[in-house]
């Protein structure tokens, strides 16, 4: 593809490749400290995106400090105060842990979540321009220097800036232009995900966020705007064999019919719209600065949607950004410690989130360990808190999975699940091994030093697609 004869050129301090969560949290950030910020989004705004957006307390927490929580509770989200998770027969309920002053949790559709977040970067002082498309990502030397891109006229702009920052999801163009598309660690998921909307029944519980897990298959229900309620599946993942014209539907509703107790939360509701799906889905770490780049949010890091993080990652991680690059944003030199600084910070703040996501995106039977803790948590109040915790990064996972307590968890399973000692001890092995593994892969591969990248171009590199936006659990 060539692209038409530039008709403008501009300067700004930095130009965001994307106008959603994290995209607009970066530019906010920048534009309230002073600098001078345009934004671009190939989509035309606002509009929805693939997510199933739920925020635990950390992520209102996140918003609150864009001041764009009391915009985002306006579009009329019910404030989630319960947890509830169920397995194996066990119901273990509990309130969420405070995140500066925020107890609950919130469901709130993106297509009004990401129109509050954009006016709020336009509100600080960024240029939010919808429907530009970057073709070209430019470079003076190997520094990136700016972006080509197409506007809804087709007309070909330039901008020059002293940061190009990448938050255009997973299939990121600015990743895929600086040499960072591949990712240097990836774990693929076990689950695949569906989810659709649901009118919710007038005597719903509407402040409670619960999941469901039976065998290998898990289910949630989640309050959201609207009067509806997010109901999402994630069964084990399939071949290609099993996807195709109709497999949405068919495995949706088979999913939840192995989940009863979800089932019963949607009798005498209403489901709104089509299915959504995302298969395929693997956890990665890109690198995620380099000398006039960076990638928040999806592009530069993913988790599997079955902890419900993204969202929460790519408000932080875009803040952060802004806010550790933003006085060195002049100086070439500083500004590449800083962003390499950044990318340290997140690597080794979200590696332990990381491996427990993984765990629980594994799409396996429930094991013995874990019906033991839900067997435990069912009755122990602190155990059931630390649980919600992690979803909340209040906790850490290691606080569940303390030496005495998965010692304590084995001996327990032993006794309850006689009768399957065998596959008891199997686990336990299991778990050490596990433990072990992450360990190696913390110590080694994301120890926090910045991975190579290929080197960048030093001519402007036209690319033919634009990421397709965020996707964000």
């Amino acid at each position: 593809m060539v692209d038409s004869p530039v008709t403008a050129v501009e300067r700004t301090d930095v130009v965001v490749v994307g106008a959603r969560c994290a995209g607009s949290a970066t530019a906010a950030t920048f534009a309230r400290a002073g600098r001078a910020v345009i934004v671009l989004d190939a989509a035309a705004l606002p509009s929805d995106t693939l997510s199933t957006h739920l925020l635990w307390p950390a992520g209102l927490a996140e918003l609150q400090r864009l001041d764009a929580l009391t915009a985002v509770e306006a579009l009329g989200a019910p404030r989630l105060t319960r947890a509830y998770a169920q397995a194996a027969g066990y119901g273990v309920g509990s309130g969420f842990p405070s995140v500066d002053g925020i107890d609950y949790a919130m469901c709130v559709r993106r297509t009004g979540l990401d129109a509050v977040l954009a006016r709020t970067a336009v509100d600080a002082g960024a240029e939010v321009r919808s429907r530009c498309r970057v073709t070209a990502v430019l470079w003076d030397g190997n520094r990136c220097a700016g972006v080509r891109y197409l506007d809804a006229a087709g007309r070909t702009g330039e901008i020059r800036a002293a940061l190009v920052v990448g938050a255009d999801g997973r299939r990121s163009t600015i990743a895929r232009a600086v040499g960072a598309e591949r990712p240097f660690l990836t774990v693929p998921s076990g689950r695949d995900c569906y989810f659709a909307y649901w009118r919710d029944a007038a005597d719903a519980p509407r402040h409670i966020a619960a999941q469901w897990r039976v065998g290998a298959d898990l289910g949630t229900a989640f309050p959201c705007d609207d009067g509806l309620v997010l109901s999402l599946v994630q069964p084990p993942t399939v071949s290609d064999l099993g996807r195709g014209p109709g497999a949405a539907e068919r495995r949706y509703t088979e999913a939840i019919a192995r989940l009863p107790d979800l089932a019963a939360r949607l009798h005498g509701c209403e489901r709104v719209g089509r299915i959504r799906s995302a298969t395929g889905i693997s956890s990665y770490f890109r690198r995620s600065a380099g000398p006039g780049w960076a990638l928040p949010g999806d592009s530069g890091h993913f988790k599997d949607p079955v902890t419900a993080q993204g969202i929460r990652d790519a408000l932080h991680y875009g803040r952060t950004l802004a806010e550790s690059a933003d006085e060195v944003l002049d100086d070439p030199r500083a500004l590449d410690v800083a962003l390499s600084a950044w990318e340290r910070r997140r690597v080794v703040e979200c590696r332990e989130i990381f491996h427990w996501t993984n765990r629980l995106a594994r799409g396996e039977t429930l094991r013995p360990l874990e019906i033991e803790l839900y067997r435990t948590a069912a009755d122990d109040p602190a155990l059931a808190v630390i649980t919600a915790g992690i979803f909340s990064r209040t906790h850490r996972p290691a606080e569940l999975y303390t030496p005495s307590r998965a010692l304590g968890l084995a001996a327990r399973a032993a006794v309850h699940q006689w009768a399957q000692l065998p596959a008891v001890l199997a686990d336990a092995a299991r778990e050490i091994r596990d433990v072990g593994g992450e360990w190696r892969t913390t110590r080694t591969t994301l120890r926090g030093d910045a991975s190579p990248a290929t080197p960048p171009p030093s001519t402007p590199l036209t690319l033919t697609t634009a990421g397709p936006g965020e996707h964000h659990a």
